[in-house]
């Protein structure tokens, strides 16, 4: 008797492609890289997606956003990256060489525990500690801001550099600046040659970091077509990123966009958008509140490949800190009761009373 044959194949998972520097996400399997600070990778997910788009509002004066591009940078250095720099506010050259050097794991590791204790009430000795966000895996790497990258290093290191276009030529398509045009035509003519697309067969597979700095700031020549050209930009910028192994992070200056819904479209059209808040100069640098913190960070999209729903973190309220050596990302918790606010609310409460009663304003000797 013949053997009935059914159609049924066993399911195997997708072949992911080995590339240094980068690991499958445990929730849908999606390729992630290291933005280079580990409790910013925590925040968003594990770390940013291949093939996608991190928008970066800056600070007031753009000190944090630009750490984030030296550290994203720095991380690609590290896995041995291809990367691509673009800023026309800065030297693009000065900047990779700035950017700071990995920390070996002997180093990295936290100092005995007796340096970080402070003195305080045995009443509080037994609640949780405030800490940090941080991944438990050995994901991504540690930087220490006061050392540069090693120059011999940077030479075996695949970077392109782009400070604006090269010649005066006139944009086409739907754009009216010309800066937008040449920058997206350079991004894509990268693409195709380091053979960074997804149907590309090249011998080993490379990650390209993508990093520009101040897009759309007045330097790019920005008049009327601000409106129209940086969102378009956007959309076709990340349609290349979609089939393509690379991911990019950009920083905008929204603080001196006047229309606020342009920025509304940019975070729309990007995976991923935070937002930068310095306290330096204004009123909270000198708020006791935030003596602690250097900055507000804010979420305001993250991203949603290959699942229904983003990653929901474990707090909306969080504040970064920058020390000598370190930038991160904590959660916001206030400090405790301040001196000028160590009287009880309940002692006004008397005098309240007797006023509202109609008796006499005074506090009686009695009352408690």
């Amino acid at each position: 008797m013949a053997v009935q044959q059914t159609s049924f194949q066993k399911k195997t998972k997708s072949r992911i492609p080995y590339i240094p520097g980068s690991r499958p996400s445990i929730k849908n399997t999606q390729l992630l890289v290291s933005s280079g600070v580990p409790s910013f990778d925590c925040v968003i997910g594990g770390g940013i997606p291949v093939g996608t788009l991190v928008l970066i509002e800056e600070d007031k004066y753009g000190t944090y956003a630009k750490l984030l591009v030296r550290y994203f940078l720095a991380e690609g250095i590290a896995c041995g990256h291809s990367l691509f720099v673009a800023s026309q506010d800065l030297n693009c050259e000065a900047l990779v060489r700035e950017l700071p050097a990995p920390v070996h794991h002997d180093d990295a590791a936290p100092t005995s525990e007796l340096d970080d204790k402070m003195t305080i009430a045995w009443r509080y000795q037994n609640m949780r500690e405030i800490q940090s966000f941080s991944s438990n895996t050995s994901f991504g790497h540690h930087y220490d801001l006061t050392k540069s990258v090693d120059p011999d290093i940077l030479r075996t290191i695949d970077t392109c550099y782009w400070t604006g276009p090269i010649e005066c030529r006139q944009a086409e398509g739907r754009f009216k600046n010309p800066a937008y045009y040449d920058l997206l035509c350079t991004i894509q003519r990268k693409i195709e040659e380091g053979q960074f697309g997804v149907e590309a067969s090249p011998e080993k597979r490379n990650m390209l970091r993508i990093a520009v700095h101040s897009l759309g700031s007045p330097l790019w020549a920005e008049q009327t077509h601000q409106k129209s050209d940086l969102p378009i930009f956007l959309y076709c910028l990340r349609s290349l990123l979609r089939s393509a192994y690379a991911a990019c992070v950009l920083t905008l200056p929204s603080h001196l966009f006047q229309e606020t819904w342009v920025i509304k479209r940019c975070q729309h059209l990007c995976d991923t958008a935070v937002r930068l808040e310095s306290f330096a100069g204004s009123e909270k640098e000198t708020n006791p509140v935030y003596r602690d913190y250097h900055g507000l960070f804010h979420i305001n999209k993250l991203s949603a490949i290959n699942t229904l729903m983003p990653h929901v973190p474990e707090s909306f309220d969080l504040a970064f800190r920058l020390r000598r050596k370190k930038f991160s990302i904590e959660k916001l918790h206030l400090p405790p009761e301040l001196q000028g606010t160590t009287q009880r609310e309940q002692d006004e409460l008397p005098s309240v009373a007797g006023v509202s009663c109609g008796g006499a304003g005074t506090r009686n000797l009695l009352d408690f």
